[in-house]
């Protein structure tokens, strides 16, 4: 079964420094595009379903660039529109040995962020979709794109799709904007099917004190707190990293119904080329996993199998079929494929 998915956020231009330099170590930068809802897309449009990505670019060359580059991943950008502003950017510089990475952003008054709201057609944007994918950075960027997402989180639970929300709570980009942030995010949190959240996040929405709880109960806790203040909500997410190094880490993920709780095998990963969206990644593989119809520990083991293959790639979005990421779970080896 493939599905039809809507995916709203800020595009981004990535500027990052070279390797593992500090930025402007060296005069030059290396360029690609992102965004968490527009890797997800990426994400899932190479898994083979059909995706539509709506935003607002800047109309010129680096605006055109971008949709372009959706275009190429099979992402479409019919819902995207162009108007004068400037692009928003993030400048990455890539951590190594005890030095972990760094994003500035320089997002404010971008043409997604000051994009009137009532520009968007939701009825249309939606139209023939079952899943809606947004995050909580849209709302953390201004009060334009908040209201923006929540006439489309109305829109589509009007007509009877399916949200999938990423909290992504992104500290920078609240302290640059202001407002409550965990009063508007509980605002998104209450309306959606699926939530990628971890303890860190319900203790911030929802005012709790997992700390004094021991570590392996405070997910189960935190996911209980949710469901019971979410109605509608009826699967929870996250993932668990630890870290030998900035190249050096281990990953797994969890998973929470309102019946059952899973865990997914833990997966070494040395030699990290770029961590750079692989939230992601992880989000588009469980976004997968539901769209097929699998049981919460199959679509579990492809999630953070697509999370941990995104650490092997350079960039923000995850450009590898289904294919791939059953390749890598069957863990058959790493020799050349010939």
């Amino acid at each position: 079964m493939r599905g039809h998915v809507v995916v709203f956020g800020e595009l981004l231009l990535r500027l990052a420094a070279p390797g593992h330099e500090l930025l402007l170590q060296s005069p030059g930068l290396t360029a690609l595009f992102g965004g968490a809802e527009a890797n997800v897309g990426v994400g899932l449009a190479s898994f083979g379903h059909t995706v539509r990505a709506v935003s607002t670019l800047p109309d010129n060359a680096i605006g055109r660039a971008c949709a372009g580059e959706l275009r190429r991943h099979g992402v479409g950008t019919d819902g995207i529109r162009h108007t004068d502003g400037r692009m928003g950017l993030y400048f990455l510089s890539a951590g190594a040995v005890t030095r972990p990475s760094e994003v500035i952003y320089d997002r404010a008054r971008s043409a997604f962020a000051e994009a009137d709201p009532a520009g968007y057609d939701w009825q249309a944007l939606l139209a023939g979709a079952d899943w809606l994918h947004i995050c909580g950075i849209t709302p953390a960027v201004s009060p334009q794109a908040e209201t923006a997402a929540r006439a489309a989180l109305q829109a589509a639970r009007a007509i009877g799709l399916k949200v999938s929300f990423d909290c992504n709570y992104r500290q920078k980009l609240w302290t640059a904007r202001g407002g409550n942030a965990p009063a508007i995010l509980r605002g998104f949190i209450e309306q959606c099917d699926l939530l990628f959240a971890n303890e860190r996040d319900a203790a911030l929405l929802l005012d709790l004190d997992v700390d004094k709880l021991e570590e392996a109960a405070r997910f189960p806790a935190a996911a209980q707190a949710l469901f019971d203040t979410c109605p509608r909500l009826q699967t929870i997410a996250t993932t668990v990293r630890s870290h030998h190094g900035v190249d050096h880490q281990d990953l797994y993920g969890r998973l929470a119904t309102r019946h059952s709780l899973h865990q997914s095998r833990t997966h070494a990963l040395a030699g990290i080329v770029d961590r750079i969206g692989s939230g992601d990644a992880y989000a588009a593989g469980l976004l997968h996993g539901l769209i097929r119809g699998w049981e919460p520990d199959r679509a579990l083991a492809f999630a953070i199998a697509a999370a941990a293959l995104k650490h092997s790639i350079p960039g923000d979005a995850l450009p590898l079929s289904e294919a791939d990421i059953l390749a890598a779970q069957d863990a058959g080896g790493l020799d050349v494929r010939r």
